[in-house]
Protein backbone atom coordinates (compact mmCIF):
# COMPACT_ATOMS: atom_id res chain seq x y z
CA UNK A 1 0.00 0.00 0.00
CA UNK A 2 1.28 3.44 -0.94
CA UNK A 3 1.05 5.26 2.09
CA UNK A 4 2.81 8.52 3.80
CA UNK A 5 2.84 8.15 7.73
CA UNK A 6 4.86 9.28 10.13
CA UNK A 7 7.40 6.84 11.52
CA UNK A 8 6.23 4.66 14.28
CA UNK A 9 9.48 5.57 16.17
CA UNK A 10 8.73 9.14 16.36
CA UNK A 11 4.93 8.85 16.66
CA UNK A 12 5.64 6.84 19.80
CA UNK A 13 8.29 9.19 21.14
CA UNK A 14 6.00 12.49 19.92
CA UNK A 15 2.91 10.47 22.25
CA UNK A 16 4.94 9.95 25.00
CA UNK A 17 5.98 13.95 24.86
CA UNK A 18 2.76 14.57 24.80
CA UNK A 19 1.60 12.82 27.43
CA UNK A 20 4.00 14.26 29.66
CA UNK A 21 2.79 17.96 28.42
CA UNK A 22 -0.61 17.25 29.21
CA UNK A 23 0.48 16.03 32.68
CA UNK A 24 2.23 19.43 33.63
CA UNK A 25 -0.26 21.95 31.67
CA UNK A 26 -3.12 20.08 33.52
CA UNK A 27 -2.59 22.12 36.42
CA UNK A 28 -1.77 25.31 34.32
CA UNK A 29 -5.39 25.54 32.87
CA UNK A 30 -7.42 25.05 35.82
CA UNK A 31 -10.88 26.38 34.62
CA UNK A 32 -14.16 25.49 33.45
CA UNK A 33 -14.77 27.21 29.72
CA UNK A 34 -13.91 24.21 28.23
CA UNK A 35 -15.49 20.42 28.85
CA UNK A 36 -14.01 17.37 27.39
CA UNK A 37 -16.73 14.74 27.19
CA UNK A 38 -14.36 11.98 26.98
CA UNK A 39 -12.07 12.49 29.89
CA UNK A 40 -15.25 14.39 31.49
CA UNK A 41 -12.58 16.98 32.65
CA UNK A 42 -12.89 21.14 32.49
CA UNK A 43 -10.39 23.22 31.64
CA UNK A 44 -9.85 27.12 31.34
CA UNK A 45 -9.22 26.44 27.34
CA UNK A 46 -7.98 23.63 24.95
CA UNK A 47 -4.72 23.91 23.44
CA UNK A 48 -3.32 25.04 20.13
CA UNK A 49 -2.95 22.14 18.16
CA UNK A 50 -2.36 21.68 13.68
CA UNK A 51 0.55 21.95 11.46
CA UNK A 52 -1.00 25.41 11.39
CA UNK A 53 -2.14 25.82 14.64
CA UNK A 54 -5.63 25.60 15.68
CA UNK A 55 -6.94 27.48 18.75
CA UNK A 56 -9.26 25.76 21.48
CA UNK A 57 -8.55 22.62 19.48
CA UNK A 58 -6.15 19.47 21.87
CA UNK A 59 -7.43 18.45 25.64
CA UNK A 60 -4.94 20.06 28.11
CA UNK A 61 -6.17 16.35 29.90
CA UNK A 62 -6.40 13.35 27.06
CA UNK A 63 -5.44 15.41 24.31
CA UNK A 64 -8.63 14.77 22.20
CA UNK A 65 -9.27 16.77 19.24
CA UNK A 66 -11.94 18.55 17.97
CA UNK A 67 -13.62 15.52 15.91
CA UNK A 68 -12.63 12.87 18.91
CA UNK A 69 -14.89 15.00 20.80
CA UNK A 70 -17.66 14.62 17.95
CA UNK A 71 -17.08 11.61 17.66
CA UNK A 72 -17.56 10.53 21.26
CA UNK A 73 -20.55 12.75 21.60
CA UNK A 74 -21.95 11.07 18.59
CA UNK A 75 -21.72 8.04 19.53
CA UNK A 76 -23.32 8.36 23.02
CA UNK A 77 -26.42 9.99 21.36
CA UNK A 78 -26.98 8.01 18.22
CA UNK A 79 -25.65 4.87 18.35
CA UNK A 80 -25.65 1.85 20.84
CA UNK A 81 -21.58 1.06 21.33
CA UNK A 82 -22.10 1.55 24.81
CA UNK A 83 -24.18 -1.29 25.23
CA UNK A 84 -21.42 -4.31 24.82
CA UNK A 85 -23.17 -6.95 22.62
CA UNK A 86 -21.58 -9.99 21.50
CA UNK A 87 -19.95 -8.65 18.17
CA UNK A 88 -16.47 -7.59 17.12
CA UNK A 89 -15.07 -3.88 16.80
CA UNK A 90 -12.18 -3.06 14.55
CA UNK A 91 -10.22 0.31 15.37
CA UNK A 92 -7.93 1.30 12.62
CA UNK A 93 -4.83 3.96 13.30
CA UNK A 94 -6.49 4.08 16.84
CA UNK A 95 -6.55 7.35 18.76
CA UNK A 96 -5.25 6.84 22.49
CA UNK A 97 -8.25 8.84 23.74
CA UNK A 98 -10.93 6.59 22.28
CA UNK A 99 -9.06 3.60 21.99
CA UNK A 100 -8.05 3.17 26.58
CA UNK A 101 -12.31 3.53 26.83
CA UNK A 102 -13.45 1.13 23.93
CA UNK A 103 -10.90 -1.55 24.99
CA UNK A 104 -12.02 -1.53 28.47
CA UNK A 105 -15.43 -1.91 27.36
CA UNK A 106 -14.78 -4.79 24.51
CA UNK A 107 -11.75 -6.26 25.80
CA UNK A 108 -11.02 -9.42 23.41
CA UNK A 109 -13.66 -8.28 21.07
CA UNK A 110 -11.59 -5.26 20.00
CA UNK A 111 -8.77 -5.09 17.80
CA UNK A 112 -6.70 -2.59 16.73
CA UNK A 113 -4.52 -2.04 13.36
CA UNK A 114 -2.02 -0.34 11.70
CA UNK A 115 -0.24 -0.19 8.62
CA UNK A 116 3.12 0.70 11.03
CA UNK A 117 4.49 -1.98 13.38
CA UNK A 118 4.23 -1.34 17.24
CA UNK A 119 1.29 1.06 16.77
CA UNK A 120 -1.28 -1.37 17.47
CA UNK A 121 -2.55 -4.71 18.00
CA UNK A 122 -1.91 -6.14 14.58
CA UNK A 123 -0.01 -4.86 11.35
CA UNK A 124 -2.70 -4.53 8.70
CA UNK A 125 -2.76 -2.85 5.44
CA UNK A 126 -6.27 -1.69 4.51
CA UNK A 127 -6.03 -2.56 1.40
CA UNK A 128 -5.45 -6.29 1.17
CA UNK A 129 -7.29 -7.05 4.77
CA UNK A 130 -6.01 -10.39 6.00
CA UNK A 131 -9.82 -11.22 7.56
CA UNK A 132 -12.98 -13.19 6.02
CA UNK A 133 -15.79 -11.76 4.22
CA UNK A 134 -18.22 -9.93 7.63
CA UNK A 135 -16.31 -10.45 10.12
CA UNK A 136 -16.51 -7.48 12.46
CA UNK A 137 -19.43 -5.69 13.71
CA UNK A 138 -17.87 -2.43 13.65
CA UNK A 139 -15.50 -0.46 12.62
CA UNK A 140 -13.56 3.06 13.11
CA UNK A 141 -11.66 4.03 10.54
CA UNK A 142 -10.81 7.95 10.88
CA UNK A 143 -7.98 10.20 8.90
CA UNK A 144 -6.47 7.23 7.26
CA UNK A 145 -7.96 6.80 3.62
CA UNK A 146 -6.23 10.87 2.82
CA UNK A 147 -2.74 8.92 3.49
CA UNK A 148 -3.50 6.20 1.03
CA UNK A 149 -3.25 6.08 -2.89
CA UNK A 150 -5.80 3.53 -3.57
CA UNK A 151 -8.20 4.83 -1.27
CA UNK A 152 -10.95 3.21 -3.54
CA UNK A 153 -9.70 -0.31 -2.48
CA UNK A 154 -9.35 0.51 1.10
CA UNK A 155 -13.13 1.07 0.83
CA UNK A 156 -14.04 -1.76 -0.74
CA UNK A 157 -11.93 -4.01 2.12
CA UNK A 158 -13.49 -2.08 4.60
CA UNK A 159 -17.03 -3.04 3.49
CA UNK A 160 -16.20 -6.77 2.31
CA UNK A 161 -14.95 -7.47 6.48
CA UNK A 162 -17.87 -5.32 7.73
CA UNK A 163 -20.61 -7.99 8.86
CA UNK A 164 -24.11 -7.37 7.45
CA UNK A 165 -26.00 -5.05 9.28
CA UNK A 166 -22.96 -3.40 10.74
CA UNK A 167 -21.79 0.04 10.66
CA UNK A 168 -18.37 1.76 10.35
CA UNK A 169 -17.46 5.85 11.05
CA UNK A 170 -15.11 6.09 8.16
CA UNK A 171 -13.94 9.91 8.46
CA UNK A 172 -11.35 11.82 6.47
CA UNK A 173 -11.00 15.83 6.27
CA UNK A 174 -13.19 17.85 4.20
CA UNK A 175 -12.85 21.11 2.32
CA UNK A 176 -15.43 22.57 -0.05
CA UNK A 177 -17.77 19.96 -2.31
CA UNK A 178 -14.98 18.12 -4.14
CA UNK A 179 -12.17 16.39 -4.06
CA UNK A 180 -8.28 17.75 -5.10
CA UNK A 181 -6.21 15.01 -6.08
CA UNK A 182 -3.08 14.81 -8.31
CA UNK A 183 -1.00 11.77 -7.83
CA UNK A 184 1.74 13.56 -9.68
CA UNK A 185 2.63 15.97 -6.65
CA UNK A 186 5.16 13.91 -4.46
CA UNK A 187 7.15 17.07 -3.38
CA UNK A 188 5.57 17.28 0.98
CA UNK A 189 5.64 21.00 1.08
CA UNK A 190 3.44 21.14 -2.32
CA UNK A 191 1.00 18.35 -0.91
CA UNK A 192 0.62 20.59 2.78
CA UNK A 193 -0.01 23.35 1.17
CA UNK A 194 -2.76 21.41 -1.54
CA UNK A 195 -4.08 18.96 0.82
CA UNK A 196 -2.96 20.63 4.79
CA UNK A 197 -0.42 17.78 5.50
CA UNK A 198 2.95 16.61 3.83
CA UNK A 199 1.64 12.86 4.20
CA UNK A 200 -1.79 13.65 2.86
CA UNK A 201 -2.21 12.61 -0.90
CA UNK A 202 -5.47 14.09 -1.44
CA UNK A 203 -8.20 16.93 0.30
CA UNK A 204 -11.82 15.37 -0.06
CA UNK A 205 -15.27 17.05 -1.06
CA UNK A 206 -18.10 16.12 0.52
CA UNK A 207 -20.18 15.47 -2.53
CA UNK A 208 -17.16 13.26 -3.85
CA UNK A 209 -16.53 11.33 -0.78
CA UNK A 210 -20.35 10.71 -0.27
CA UNK A 211 -20.28 9.14 -3.19
CA UNK A 212 -17.34 7.23 -3.13
CA UNK A 213 -18.43 5.58 0.26
CA UNK A 214 -21.64 4.96 -1.81
CA UNK A 215 -20.26 3.12 -4.46
CA UNK A 216 -19.04 0.43 -2.15
CA UNK A 217 -22.73 -0.27 -1.75
CA UNK A 218 -22.82 1.22 2.04
CA UNK A 219 -25.77 3.06 3.43
CA UNK A 220 -24.18 6.71 4.41
CA UNK A 221 -25.81 9.09 6.70
CA UNK A 222 -23.71 12.21 7.26
CA UNK A 223 -23.88 14.55 10.67
CA UNK A 224 -22.89 17.74 11.51
CA UNK A 225 -21.95 19.41 14.69
CA UNK A 226 -25.63 21.00 15.10
CA UNK A 227 -27.14 18.00 13.91
CA UNK A 228 -25.59 16.50 17.09
CA UNK A 229 -25.68 18.92 19.63
CA UNK A 230 -27.16 22.41 20.47
CA UNK A 231 -25.12 25.61 20.35
CA UNK A 232 -23.68 26.15 23.89
CA UNK A 233 -22.77 22.46 24.17
CA UNK A 234 -20.75 23.36 20.68
CA UNK A 235 -18.63 25.53 22.48
CA UNK A 236 -18.52 24.61 26.03
CA UNK A 237 -16.55 21.33 23.78
CA UNK A 238 -14.37 23.19 21.87
CA UNK A 239 -15.68 21.99 18.71
CA UNK A 240 -16.69 24.93 16.15
CA UNK A 241 -13.93 24.67 13.81
CA UNK A 242 -12.35 21.48 12.27
CA UNK A 243 -14.14 18.98 14.12
CA UNK A 244 -15.69 18.08 11.11
CA UNK A 245 -18.68 15.68 9.87
CA UNK A 246 -19.75 12.71 10.98
CA UNK A 247 -20.23 9.77 8.40
CA UNK A 248 -22.15 6.61 9.66
CA UNK A 249 -21.86 3.70 7.24
CA UNK A 250 -24.42 1.03 7.38
CA UNK A 251 -24.03 -2.41 5.33
CA UNK A 252 -27.39 -3.56 4.50
CA UNK A 253 -28.35 -6.82 5.23
CA UNK A 254 -29.05 -7.97 2.23
CA UNK A 255 -25.27 -7.23 1.14
CA UNK A 256 -22.83 -9.86 0.43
Amino acid sequence: MDVFRIPAERKSLKQLFRHIKHFFLAYIYVGDNRFCPLCERSSKKFLDYGVTKRTDAECVHCGALERHRLLWVFLRKKTDIFEPLNRRVLHIAPEKCLDDRLKKMYGSSYLTADIQPGLAMECMDITDIKYNDETFDVIFCSHVLEHISDDKKAINELTRVLKSGGWAIILVPIDGDYTHEDPAITDPKMREELYGQSDHVRLYGLKDYLGLLESTGLEVSVYFPQDILPPEDIIHFGIIENAGEIFLCKKPCHSK
